[in-house]
């Protein structure tokens, strides 16, 4: 069972730019930074509420991450999953034969952390992270609330989710999507024709504590934005490739 979205990983060109939105705009407190010389980047944590985002900036252009940064710019990369024991959760996808990038964990960002290969979750490249230290909730003026992923056929990526890390669905009014609990936030799965024909993780929803101040941020920052009634949709160039949707703060 997953306890949570621990966090979801951004590839950025540059880390200090991407501070400027995420810290210094948004007002997400940074939690850990550090450079990790086996995967050739340096990488941040930044707090959201019960999850994370992770910013990652290639230190070479001939890894694995500066080889997506130059395929596919910067956006969204993977998600991670808390579970409590990595070693237990391996082994049991192991014996359920899936496809995994790391058969044991190693150290991360995150703590002992292990990849599964995105062929085996539909296109999704997931971590699984056991951090080192019980998992705190540094106070953050936004916290993540859902991870958009568009599918071809969301009845069978929303139940691979279901099956390889033990997630539930939430029932929703009809419609050819389906919300999956993590801890306190959710995947939504929605068709590939309501995202531009995207697969894979598509955009970001979080909520606002102060819905009028983080406006205002916007504003002195020069965010291109689009705005709505309690709610505002953040321009990927604005975010470092990210569809990023903010409301006010609400339910899951």
């Amino acid at each position: 069972m997953m306890r949570r979205i621990h966090h979801v990983g951004i590839i950025v060109k540059r880390l200090e730019d991407a501070y400027r939105f995420y810290r210094d705009t948004l007002g997400l407190p940074l939690v850990k930074e550090a450079t990790l010389p086996d995967q050739r980047v340096r990488a941040a944590l930044l707090a959201a509420g019960e999850s994370e985002v992770e910013l990652i900036e290639p230190l070479d252009d001939t890894s694995g991450v500066g080889r997506f940064l130059a395929k596919r710019g910067e956006g969204l990369h993977h998600l991670c999953f808390d579970t409590p024991d990595i070693a237990k959760t391996l082994t049991a996808l192991r014996e359920r034969q899936v496809e995994l990038l790391d058969a044991t964990p190693r150290s991360g960002l995150a703590g002992r952390i292990a990849f599964v290969h995105p062929r085996a979750s539909c296109g999704v490249l997931v971590e699984l992270a056991t951090p080192s230290a019980p998992a705190a909730e540094p106070a953050a003026p936004l916290r993540l609330k859902r991870l958009v992923i568009g599918a071809l056929d969301v009845k069978r990526v929303s139940a691979m989710f279901q099956s390889l890390f033990g997630l539930e669905e939430i029932a929703m009014n009809g419609g050819p999507r389906a919300m999956l609990a993590v801890g306190r936030g959710a995947l939504l799965v929605v068709p590939t024709e309501e995202v531009g024909g995207t697969e894979g993780m598509v955009a970001l929803s979080m909520v606002a504590e102060d819905f009028a101040a983080l406006t205002a941020a916007f504003d002195r920052a020069g965010t291109i934005l689009l705005r709505g009634t309690g709610e505002v949709t953040v321009e990927p160039a604005s975010s470092h490739g990210v569809h990023l949707h903010i409301s006010r703060y609400g339910g899951p």
